[in-house]
């Protein structure tokens, strides 16, 4: 064997069960370096290298915030569950409500942490003594892996260094690598995608490893991204020297290659992969939403859609996922302190369609006079529909919205889920948001649905532990599991790409560009519609796919990408609040009405310009070009 190089295997002999009391363990040397050779030469090895690998991937799973970074699972993860979904219009969280970008230095560090590591495999793979068919499978994962790495890089900080080899620490000049442009990275990427998809089989069922498939779905949702950057630079163009060097943004023209970039991987899943839509022809709109719900639940049951996951196995600290402690409502929360973190704001719920009325948002009703712009709060003067009970509101809407979200009075874990936030005396005074209690005919009723903390779970500020929208989280969230005193306990996996993404990015890529099977566009959106039990085709057109890629990603971590790619970020949130919807009982008629605002204890926010990327930490050693704005 040629090769003299060592690698240093960190964590390798945690990930070995050795008994510390065998004394010919002690003997072993050395005990902490395996040779390239003995490693990769039996399948324990290659497992166990390839896991370190994937398991420091940048998939933004439960446990990533852009708080902290990736992967933020310790042991006292104290981040309020401060989660992707909370920093969108989507919802805001029960304590927090910043949108602040955050976890530049984390991220950038932990991608070239990674990319060291994924160059050493690169590095030894000629060498190793394996068939030439093993060394292409090896190549094809490192491949992806990278693609994958530097995609996290890009969409973050533009243009990159591209790193592809060891460095030598006694080459100065090795050391200092300049940053690539935004559109080199780009390219870089999409090159990697192709050689995975080229080396790489298809998995054989296997969804915990890169395949085929999975270069593909990533090579669709990273061109989709780069046409979008491309095509949408000037709604917030940025100037400055890494905008001159090119470090940041592309040229409109470059948009439609990257959309047929899109195009053609996403074709390629479409027209020759083996998925299809989880169950998509439901009988009821209660079937769809039980089936919509049950994917993620347990995405093993769906591998027909699954095109990638990663697994959660283990439980506790570094090993699970805290989502359903943060998740779970208030009168489900166990043993768990902390809980009914993610509350769904009412202007993601208004995006969902009426049956009866397909192809439109259906925002929700309130009054007589139909105005859902109208969020200063309670007005006696105005007059305001009447429901006998809380969900009554929401009938006819998008069966995805109850198998999203928990709704007021839904039913979870066998439990009504009560979520109200004040009454209205018989003499006329409202109550809301505010802890009261009052008798009428001998009954006493409460604000907020219940005596005790216990027995509601909305809008009681106490402790956090409620919603302040109206609407708690249930996707992804384990009907069996009891929340328990403790971190990571949660033991769902992750899907990272599923079929209908790859739908979604096809059909936008088709619009924007105005290229690809127009019909392929459609029927794929509407395929998407179908599972969810709408029997009306809609026509292909942009407000259409982006409605539906809202509603069927919802809270999958897209629609930050979204807003970033599009450039729509600050437009969306330009001194802008997000709004609640309050259910408050008249106890003068014992109906139900509903009041729009601003949510309470929350501020009005503005997404900076130069929040479009982050910025680049250490340039005062490294040498770097800074992002505008830094």
């Amino acid at each position: 064997m040629k090769l003299s190089r060592k690698l240093l295997i960190i964590g390798f002999i945690s990930l070995i069960s050795f008994n510390s009391c065998n004394d010919d363990y002690l003997q072993l040397e050395p005990t902490d370096k395996v040779s390239a050779n003995d490693l990769f030469s039996s399948p324990a090895g290659v497992k166990t290298f390839m896991a370190g690998l994937y398991y420091q991937m940048p998939i933004e799973d439960f446990n990533s915030t852009p708080f902290q970074g990736i992967s933020w699972n310790t042991g006292d993860a104290n981040n309020n569950g401060g989660f992707p979904i909370i920093i969108t219009d989507d919802a805001c969280g029960s304590q927090r409500d910043d949108i602040d970008h955050g976890g530049s230095f984390y991220w950038w560090n932990e991608g070239y942490k990674l990319n060291r590591d994924i160059n050493l495999l690169f590095s030894v793979i000629p060498d190793l003594d394996v068939p030439q068919e093993e060394k292409d499978a090896l190549t094809g994962e490192a491949a992806f892996m990278r693609a994958f790495t530097y995609f996290a890089l890009a969409k973050r900080y533009g243009g990159v260094p591209i790193i592809t080899e060891i460095a030598d620490v006694n080459d100065s000049t090795a050391m200092f690598v300049p940053r690539s442009t935004e559109k080199e990275t780009w390219d870089f990427v999409l090159e990697n995608c192709d050689l995975a998809a080229s080396l790489l089989g298809e998995g054989d069922g296997n969804r915990r490893r890169g395949t085929k498939w999975a270069a593909l779905a990533l090579k669709s949702r990273a061109a989709l991204h780069a046409a979008s950057v491309a095509k949408f630079w000037d709604r917030a163009p940025l100037s400055g020297d890494a905008k001159d060097a090119g470090l940041v943004g592309m040229d409109a023209s470059a948009a439609n290659h990257y959309y047929a970039e899109c195009i053609s991987a996403s074709e390629e899943i479409i027209k020759n992969g083996p998925f299809s839509l989880y169950k998509a022809n439901p009988a009821s709109v209660e079937e769809a939403a039980e089936n919509y719900r049950e994917m993620f639940e347990d995405p093993n049951r769906s591998f027909d859609e699954v095109i990638m996951l990663k697994g959660f196995t283990l439980e506790g600290a570094n090993l699970g996922s805290n989502q359903d402690n943060w998740g779970n409502p208030a009168q489900t929360a166990g043993a768990w302190p902390h809980p009914g973190r993610f509350n769904p704001t009412i202007d993601f719920v208004d995006i969902y369609e009426d049956y009866s009325n397909p192809g439109q948002d259906a925002p929700i009703i309130t009054t007589e006079d139909g105005n859902y712009n109208n969020y200063d709060g309670y007005n006696k003067s105005r007059t305001y529909l009447e429901f006998d009970s809380p969900l009554d509101i929401f009938a006819n809407k998008d069966a995805r919205l109850h198998a999203t979200t928990i709704l007021p009075s839904s039913i979870w874990k066998d439990t009504k889920i009560v979520i109200q936030g004040g009454y209205i005396k018989p003499n006329g005074q409202a109550v809301i948001e505010a802890k009261a209690m009052t008798t009428v005919n001998g009954t006493t009723y409460y604000t907020y649905g219940g005596s005790t903390g216990k027995l509601y779970s909305g809008f009681d500020p106490a402790g956090g532990n409620y919603t302040r929208t109206g609407f708690l989280f249930r996707k992804f969230l384990n009907s069996q599991y009891v929340p328990k005193l403790g971190w990571n306990y949660s033991t769902t996996d992750w899907i990272e790409f599923r079929y209908a993404e790859v739908l979604l990015n096809y059909a936008e890529a088709v619009v924007e560009s105005g290229t690809g099977d127009a019909t392929l566009a459609e029927k794929a959106i509407n395929d998407i519609r179908h599972r969810a039990f709408h029997k009306t085709n809609v026509p292909l057109t942009l407000e259409n796919v982006l409605r539906e890629r809202r509603v069927e990603l919802a809270f999958e971590n897209k629609r930050y990408w979204d807003l970033i790619r599009r450039r729509e970020y600050h437009t969306v949130f330009s001194n802008t609040y997000r709004h609640s919807l309050v259910p408050i009982l008249d106890l003068r008629t014992m109906k139900y009405i509903f009041v729009r605002k601003n949510i309470l204890n929350t501020n009005p926010h503005t997404f900076l310009t130069a929040w479009y990327y982050k910025p680049i930490p250490g340039i005062g050693s490294n040498g770097l070009i800074q992002n505008p704005q830094y």
